[in-house]
């Protein structure tokens, strides 16, 4: 755990060309900017980037280990999704304020509740995959991004008719607006108009917050309100210690959380291991013969493998409150510390052959949580980590009983950013046959959509 200290500050080598230099070479490509820090500085170095400033840049496990252990009295938060998700959302709190609010919204997401969702999650796949052309190439990703919205609408806001289509509608557009203005500075983030980010994002938030409105009314109006499972009802039945709630709008804002770190980033995971699985046939064939005879365990391995060598998300990061010690360096008070997700991930010394894509290492083996780190960690990991989880293991067991996966010898698809989640740059290509051992779910949904 990093400490607090008095001593000179001792910062990891680094380059030294100029800040804007940097910041493009980051941000135009950030995968092959850090793979190449890394490779000549080692696993702690020194950037220097627009919005972050001077900052260092780990991915040595220990590092890693130390600074996700690190209490929030010393580190906090170190990034803009809070501004663009707002004052109510976990990427705006610290200190005791996160902690309180955190220890709320754990409950909801614990890893019990997750069974009471997976019909909804199913259910949701199979209405999309009802439409899936047979032996016709086409992108999964757009598909992967249905289901996951669908599953979060459901589950998470608990809507349905009206409310739940203009969500749909409006809130994937938003998404990307904000992702992008996440990654801008301040400035840049402001409404310069309709026409601008800043101004589509204020139109996008204020219809937004009428729907959320109606949406919580709708749930405390419910005569089944205590009995209710979805995670607003949940939030809405929350209290802190001192017997309060949490504000509507600050509700507003965690919804909006929650779907915008875990829609985007478990659809674009899907839609890489759609691309992964086609490329190694043999597990292919394993994993159709698990899913048939009710297996998971492989399932499973090869979801965090493919988490592991395509992490969506490129890095977390922390800024120090004070000036501390984080193994042998002295990083100075209001310093980003940035966590390399693929470089920690691509570690020889923590896996063997890492450039292998090998879900067996898993296998009965599950992902230790300083090296392997696609959900960040610490007092800041992902509180939806649990439910990506499931989405995407009755995901990928639906596909395998419902269709048969064309095995390719394609080379493998470039990472497309897409603001904050790197997809699959052809959207997880794919080619279909429907197994004989079709749902009557499956059945029913592809006979409603011809007919409507």
């Amino acid at each position: 755990m990093a400490q607090v200290t008095s001593d000179p500050i001792r910062l990891p080598p680094g380059p030294r060309t100029p800040k804007l230099i940097q910041g493009l070479q980051f941000f135009s490509s950030r995968r092959a900017a850090v793979g190449d820090l890394t490779r000549r500085y080692g696993p702690a170095v020194t950037v220097n980037l627009p919005i972050f400033g001077k900052a260092v840049l780990i991915s040595e496990p220990a590092l890693v280990k130390d600074l996700f252990t690190t209490g929030s009295d010393l580190v906090g938060r170190a990034t803009n999704l809070g501004e663009v998700l707002g004052p109510g959302s976990t990427f705006s709190l610290d200190g005791d304020e996160h902690r309180a609010r955190r220890k709320l919204l754990v409950p909801p997401f614990h890893g019990k509740r997750m069974p009471g969702y997976e019909a909804i999650v199913e259910e949701e796949v199979l209405r999309e995959i009802a439409t899936w052309p047979a032996g016709l190439e086409f992108e999964t990703l757009p598909s992967m991004m249905h289901i996951t919205l669908n599953a979060i609408l459901r589950t998470v806001f608990g809507a349905e008719g009206a409310a739940f289509d203009e969500l749909r509608e409006a809130l994937p557009k938003a998404v990307v607006v904000g992702s992008r203005l996440a990654v801008l500075p301040k400035f840049f983030r402001r409404d310069f108009g309709p026409r601008s980010p800043g101004g589509a994002m204020r139109r996008y938030r204020q219809r937004y917050d009428e729907i959320v409105d109606s949406l919580i009314a709708d749930a405390r109006n419910d005569p089944a309100f205590s009995e209710r499972a979805d995670v607003l009802s949940l939030m809405l039945r929350a209290r802190y210690e001192d017997g309060s709630a949490i504000s509507d709008r600050h509700v507003a804002d965690e919804l909006l959380t929650l779907l915008t770190a875990g829609h985007e980033t478990t659809a674009t995971t899907l839609a890489w291991l759609v691309e992964r699985v086609r490329r190694h046939p043999q597990l292919l064939n394993r994993l159709t013969q698990e899913a048939d005879a009710g297996g998971s365990e492989l399932q499973q391995a090869t979801i965090w493998e493919v988490q592991r060598t395509r992490p969506v998300i490129d890095g977390t990061s922390r800024l120090t409150l004070h000036r501390m010690r984080l193994g042998e360096w002295v990083i100075p008070e209001r310093h980003v510390v940035i966590v390399s997700i693929a470089s920690a991930h691509a570690n020889g010394d923590r896996f063997e052959n890492p450039s292998v894509f090998d879900p067996d290492r898993f296998v009965g083996s599950p992902p230790d949580t300083y090296t392997w780190i696609p959900f960040g960690g610490g007092i800041r990991r992902c509180i939806g980590a649990a439910f990506a989880n499931m989405e995407m293991r009755v995901t990928l067991r639906t596909l395998l009983r419902e269709f048969t996966f064309e095995p390719t010898d394609a080379r493998g698809e470039a990472y497309h950013s897409r603001g904050i989640a790197n997809a699959a740059g052809d959207g997880g290509l794919a080619v279909v046959r429907r197994r004989a051992s079709r749902t009557r779910l499956a059945d029913s949904l592809s006979a409603q959509s011809a007919s409507g």
